[in-house]
């Protein structure tokens, strides 16, 4: 069935330089959809360029906030499924530079929904995160909680939600909000995350810091099982008009801290030795956030399919062959 519905179905997706949209974009040909990426920066090493999918694509460059460029992408190649995905997403990077992000993020993102309406595409899957609901003591995140982003990441999210749902109930957008928690996987090559920066530190012997007092609680989801979260709502906005503009949180319901994490990660990457220095200086992040799907596993039937441990397994090995390609590169440069 799932083969069926995406067979020469034309899909834009944005972001796909990103860590998912490296996954959801190998998944997408492998099922013989059509594939139209935006791609704003080349991104040497990304999991979409190590894929060698890039011939069997279509490639738009540019800015996810260029309306007439993403109104010409959607009218030319007769786009039928949207997955946006482009964001500025790094917590950090959002605290120095929140104008930056408010325009990626939210202006990014009301720029597809309204070419989308134009050009009347069937489904639109919105790339949110458990962090639009802001610091609450009302945890696990369900999507019932009102949106209360406070820091600037978290703020650009909770508005892209609220604008998705404008769109859906006001003009009948076909509309998914899709909230996932922090995703990991091979290809994030943002080292300051804790989960490649740590696979890094174990694969080259180096230290690694941690921000925080290594005490903040979160939970994750494999981008495997992400990229089936996307396909299931999209799957699903197809034949029931009743999911338009509702949001969906998925994760794997495993919470752990950051030190949970590396200890995770030092044991799966057999450096049990990792040098581990807390610094403590973290600012302005809520300290715990985790979320239930149980509203994904009763409307759509979801559940993960690869889980905690396998996921950085298949993470770990990534990375490994990932800095051993460099080395070698290296290597022959200096030969």
């Amino acid at each position: 069935m799932r083969t069926e519905f995406w067979r020469n179905r034309s899909v834009f997706v944005t972001g796909a330089t990103g860590l998912l949209g490296g996954y959801l974009v190998t998944e997408l040909v492998e099922l013989g959809a059509t594939v139209v990426a935006l791609v704003r920066d080349g991104v040497p090493g990304s999991r979409l360029q190590r894929s060698g999918l890039t011939g069997r694509i279509n490639t738009v460059h540019g800015a996810v906030n260029d309306m007439g460029l993403i109104r010409r992408t959607m009218a030319e190649y007769s786009v039928q499924t949207v997955f946006h995905l482009a964001a500025q997403t790094l917590v950090g990077v959002a605290k120095q530079d929140p104008i930056g992000t408010l325009e990626a993020n939210v202006q990014g993102s009301w720029v597809i929904l309204e070419a989308a309406r134009q050009a009347k595409v069937a489904q639109v899957l919105i790339a949110s995160s458990d962090k639009a609901y802001g610091d609450t003591l009302d945890l696990p995140y369900r999507e019932t909680l009102p949106l209360a982003g406070r820091y600037p990441y978290d703020v650009s999210k909770s508005c892209v939600d609220l604008i998705s749902t404008m769109y859906a109930v006001t003009y009948g957008l076909p509309v998914g909000i899709v909230r996932c928690a922090n995703l990991f996987g091979g290809g994030d090559l943002n080292f300051n995350r804790v989960i490649p920066g740590a696979i890094k530190a174990a694969i080259l012997g180096e230290p690694f810091e941690i921000r925080s007092d290594g005490k903040f609680v979160r939970d994750f989801l494999y981008a495997e099982d992400a990229t089936d979260a996307y396909l299931t709502v999209a799957e699903n906005l197809a034949v029931n008009p009743a999911l338009y503009g509702e949001a969906f949180n998925f994760s794997l319901e495993v919470r752990l801290t950051v030190l949970d994490m590396v200890d995770l990660i030092k044991k799966l990457g057999g450096r049990p030795d990792l040098e581990v220095l807390v610094r403590n200086i973290a600012t302005n992040e809520v300290r715990e956030q985790y979320a239930s799907s149980e509203k994904a596993r009763r409307v759509l039937d979801w559940k993960p399919r690869c889980g905690l441990e396998e996921g950085l397994r298949r993470t770990v090995q990534w990375y490994q062959e990932y800095f051993a390609a460099q080395e070698q590169a290296a290597a022959v440069a200096q030969r």
